[in-house]
């Protein structure tokens, strides 16, 4: 049976894998309301926990060393009680190679090598270049789906990665190519990345020894 993480869980995880964001994103993200985020985060940042910061117009919130170290502790603990079985970690195993195709795939999209040049930038001149690049995506999406479906089924915290990944596919196969590698709006890669670090560090993996983990 599914299990649905505490809100305090949900925030604090919200926040380091979005890295830096203001309370409503980090709600929305920890699917919370706003008032309930900021309560939190406040009282995260009095053990330490959580930052804010301000840049010229741009305010949010981001994890302490020590609120790293804290999130840690409370996804193993839940892992501990929800996942005795490991099937967090079959799932990670079979992403591993799909994690290369995506890779892959982003490096693809910005890189073209030419005979002077190795690292040329892709200037997308050649369709069929791009559009391999796409119909991989496509491939990735659909099998994703049903990864994020078995981990849903243990926590429900890792549902929608599916479906934002999809939309983000949708609109770049649409003509909208941002929507492929932009850091800054919920793109396949963002989306990607941020599912990735979810499972590692709900996993407690480093990712300079991922390649071994469950070996």
């Amino acid at each position: 049976m599914t299990r649905q993480s505490p809100p305090d869980l949900r925030i604090l995880h919200a926040t380091r894998l979005l890295g830096f964001g203001n309370s409503t994103l980090i709600a929305e993200r920890a699917e919370t309301s706003r008032d309930e985020a900021v309560s939190v985060l406040r009282e995260a940042e009095r053990q330490g926990w959580t930052q804010h910061s301000a840049f010229a117009d741009l305010e949010g919130w981001s994890l302490t060393e020590e609120g790293r170290a804290e999130n840690e502790r409370q996804l193993a603990r839940e892992r501990a009680s929800t996942d005795p079985e490991n099937r967090i970690e079959e799932v990670h195993r079979e992403f591993l190679p799909l994690n290369s195709r995506l890779l892959r795939a982003c490096t693809d999209w910005q890189i073209k090598p030419t005979d002077e040049d190795q690292f040329a930038p892709n200037d997308h001149a050649d369709t069929a270049w791009d559009q391999r690049i796409l119909v991989d995506l496509a491939a990735l999406s659909d099998a994703l789906s049903p990864l994020i479906g078995r981990l849903s089924d243990v926590l429900a915290r890792f549902g929608g990665y599916d479906v934002r990944f999809e939309t983000a596919r949708q609109r770049a196969q649409s003509g909208q190519h941002h929507w492929i590698d932009k850091t800054d709006i919920d793109s396949c890669h963002r989306v990607w990345f941020q599912f990735h670090e979810d499972l590692i560090a709900t996993l407690g993996i480093d990712r300079g020894a991922e390649s071994t983990a469950g070996s």
